[in-house]
């Protein structure tokens, strides 16, 4: 698809930022972002091969010291707290008991035994080759590497969860193609993805964690995103905005330590520089977060549809 047209519904586009760059880990580069006039479906101008995507995130993604011993199923908590934290936002959340799963981006994997434990046959894809350890101590199958759908059956998951990812994809159009080959008919995809129209993006601007350049390549309106679901085999079945209460905490952490160009930054990478007087300011921001005061806001604006997160339960047709 040629960088000047919308990947989604191919119409013209628009600049929407000029010089993004990565505020997180100090990847070079700076990146101009653009939205489609059509459909609002916003694309950051950077092209690259698979090779170069697993690179990027290899290098510039450090993770925390791995110990398979620390990792355990999620819980799936329930009730007024799992509602207060915005627990529902996370895909793994809306994978029914005893089906056939493909996790697409499974993290250090917890998600998978918390599907091995509600009975389902479990499978993961993740491209940190660590994780095929915590596959491993749970029982399930897991590859390492990019999603590549050749490596499955066609017609063989129930489910397919992708809890942000999407907007990773270089080919967004060919990658959920593929997903749709390997789900059952009626198997249902579950997307979670930044919400480039939520209140976030229109108070932060620039500085807005979820541009998270040059990794977050396609960020999805609602318009797009139906677009993009009846292009690759999909219907929308159900939509919704529901956001994790720790989003806001992890905005205003960012915006406390907020680097230059080229620079980590101190709150998400362990190479930045902390001062004395951001280590106390962090700290009170701890203090806030701990005693959810908070979290209603996120909550508040859940309920007005204009969160910072989407949540997509696609059906393949």
């Amino acid at each position: 698809m040629n960088l000047s047209y919308c990947p989604i519904c191919a119409s013209k586009k628009s600049l929407f930022y000029h010089n993004l760059y990565d505020d997180r880990y100090g990847c070079p580069g700076l990146f101009d972002l653009y939205s489609c006039v059509e459909c609002g479906h916003k694309h950051l101008k950077a092209k690259f091969s698979d090779e170069q995507l697993a690179s990027l995130y290899n290098t510039y993604y450090p993770r925390v010291t791995f110990n398979v011993k620390n990792i355990s199923p999620l819980k799936g908590e329930k009730g007024f707290r799992a509602w207060l934290d915005g627990e529902n936002s996370f895909a793994y959340r809306w994978v029914p008991r005893n089906v056939r799963i493909l996790d697409i981006g499974c993290g250090f994997g917890e998600t998978l035994g918390y599907h091995m434990e509600r009975g389902c046959e479990v499978f993961g894809v993740e491209t940190d080759v660590n994780v095929q350890l915590v596959a491993d101590k749970f029982g399930c199958t897991f590859h390492a590497g990019l999603f590549n759908h050749e490596n499955y059956e066609a017609s063989y998951f129930d489910c397919v969860t992708l809890d942000q990812v999407v907007e990773h994809f270089a080919q967004p159009i060919e990658s959920m193609i593929a997903v749709a080959k390997i789900l059952k008919k009626n198997g249902v995809a579950v997307i979670c993805t930044p919400n480039p129209e939520g209140w976030g993006r229109k108070i932060f601007g620039k500085k807005w964690i979820n541009w998270h350049a040059p990794y977050h390549l396609q960020l999805f309106s609602a318009e797009s995103m139906k677009r993009f679901a009846e292009m690759t085999g999909f219907r929308l079945d159900r939509y919704m905005t529901i956001t994790s209460s720790n989003w806001l905490y992890y905005q205003i952490c960012s915006l406390l330590f907020y680097p230059l160009p080229g620079e980590p930054s101190a709150f998400w990478s362990s190479r930045g520089p902390r001062s004395l007087k951001k280590k106390l300011l962090l700290r009170g921001v701890e203090l806030i977060h701990y005693l959810k005061l908070t979290h209603p806001i996120t909550r508040l604006f859940d309920s007005m549809e204009i969160g910072d997160n989407h949540l997509f339960l696609l059906r393949k047709e």
